[in-house]
């Protein structure tokens, strides 16, 4: 029997590594130029096309990943939402652009809005996937870590969400009241310093998950060769 690896499982695992890479680099790529869109001029001469092209590669990514066990029923949904996040970030990512430079309107404010809903959606969506991934992989004790800290980045995030949900509720309230003043003072101080954090900590773990998945299958590759 000839030990030769199959080419087509090489190739999937090719495009698995390189959706991962681009995943990898595009997620901070995509926070810091999209909120250099929204936020500095710095860009202002590329347009729209640097989140563009930021969200786009995290659309890739996915695309990539797509030719890794198609079979795989739960493992093609949990991309297939992911894509949905994804083409849905790309799409909304021009008004970054369009509401620097008219933040006054209403409907760029509301789609810059959806954008940062979809945003967190996806990585929540993103998790998913590399849960169905890991339970993919050989490794046990991967699996393990990777279904734990999947699990603790969607509740950051569902946890996220909530908070958001209710300092945006706040923030409509006409008038204080006298007795909740104080209160209300020291959530808008720590509020969006609470929002950034839960934030952050899940975009890093996912970062460090992804990173580790690749390394473990690149390990594979050259040692089963």
């Amino acid at each position: 029997m000839s030990d030769a690896p199959n080419p087509e499982l090489l190739r999937s695992l090719g495009r698995l590594v390189r959706g991962l890479s681009a995943l990898f680099w595009g997620l901070p790529l995509a926070l810091l130029i999209c909120v250099q869109s929204a936020k500095m001029d710095w860009l202002q001469p590329l347009n729209i096309f640097p989140a563009l092209a930021a969200t786009g590669l995290l659309l890739f990514g996915l695309m990539q990943l797509g030719a890794f066990h198609r079979g795989e029923r739960l493992w093609q949904n949990a991309l297939d939402r992911a894509r949905l996040f994804a083409l849905t970030n790309c799409g909304l990512s021009p008004f970054l652009f369009w509401w620097n430079r008219l933040p006054e309107n209403s409907f760029f404010s509301l789609s810059i809005a959806l954008l940062a809903l979809s945003a967190l959606l996806f990585l929540f969506c993103l998790n998913l996937v590399l849960q169905r991934l890991g339970d993919m992989l050989p490794d046990e004790a991967l699996r393990i870590e990777t279904r734990q800290f999947t699990a603790l980045n969607r509740t950051l995030l569902a946890a996220l969400l909530l908070l958001a949900s209710i300092y945006a509720g706040l923030a409509q309230i006409p008038t204080v009241p006298a007795a909740l003043e104080n209160s209300f003072f020291i959530l808008s101080r720590v509020g969006p310093w609470l929002l950034l954090f839960l934030g952050l900590l899940p975009l890093a773990m996912t970062m460090a998950l992804i990173w580790k998945i690749k390394e473990f299958v690149l390990a594979g590759v050259f040692g089963a060769r």
